[in-house]
């Protein structure tokens, strides 16, 4: 059994002020980007990397595939305009039998812990798809200018990455919401779409998605002590 990584990383980088997408943003002098490459360089557990960007940064991803001897790294696919098309286009391009894993994680998510991604791969490898995700811990409430009504957060998570699938699920769920013209927010969704059970993995808020000026700010202070 093989796994695959696949790494969407076609953002724009919209919310912040940013002259160039943030996973290329170099954080206390290296690239975001890498950081999260070497958490699965690193894995004991992952055979190959696909990184899945706008065609434009290819040549930056093989400078620093070759400045942090990212040798898992193994091919850079043209990203899609939703990130569920830069996924398929990724999930496509690999060679893979129908029970090897594929993990998807954010190029974003740097902080991710090798427990935590060995969880979620021992989980998936049993039960067929997992899903790393947090307990919400403050008041959950709807509402625009006041208070609609209060949300019960005992069985509310907040998804995560990484999202880890055996290849013939996440190639069935994706095929069928691309018949179906359905857009989905991440690739647990579709494979729940599809009818497949995603079991739950306790993650971290370590493990947060850089989207802003603010976090990059904060893994600019955590990072310094990595």
């Amino acid at each position: 059994m093989k796994v695959f990584a696949i790494l969407p990383a076609g953002g724009t980088g919209k919310r912040t002020s940013l002259s160039l997408p943030k996973q290329y943003l170099e954080i206390n002098g290296k690239e975001l980007i890498a950081y999260t490459l070497e958490i699965f360089q690193n894995s004991i557990h992952i055979d190959e990397i696909i990184v899945a960007a706008q065609k434009d940064f290819f040549p930056t991803l093989n400078a620093i595939k070759e400045k942090y001897n990212i040798n898992k790294l193994i091919n850079f696919i043209e990203g899609g305009k939703e990130r569920q098309f830069s996924v398929f286009n990724a999930l496509k391009s690999i060679n893979a039998n129908d029970n090897d894993l594929i993990v998807v994680h954010d190029a974003v998510r740097p902080l991710l812990s090798q427990s935590i991604l060995s969880s979620s791969i021992k989980v998936a490898k049993e039960f067929g798809a997992a899903l790393v995700a947090v307990k919400t811990k403050d008041t959950l409430l709807k509402g625009n200018d006041s208070v609609v009504s209060y949300i019960d957060r005992r069985e509310v998570f907040y998804a995560q990455t990484p999202q880890v699938f055996k290849y013939h699920i996440l190639l069935d769920a994706m095929k069928k919401a691309e018949e179906e013209n359905f857009i989905g927010t991440d690739e647990s969704m579709l494979v729940h779409r599809a009818g497949y059970k995603v079991k739950i993995v306790e993650g971290s808020f370590f493990n947060f998605k850089v989207t802003s000026s603010e976090e990059i700010n904060l893994l600019s202070i955590i990072s310094k002590s990595y």
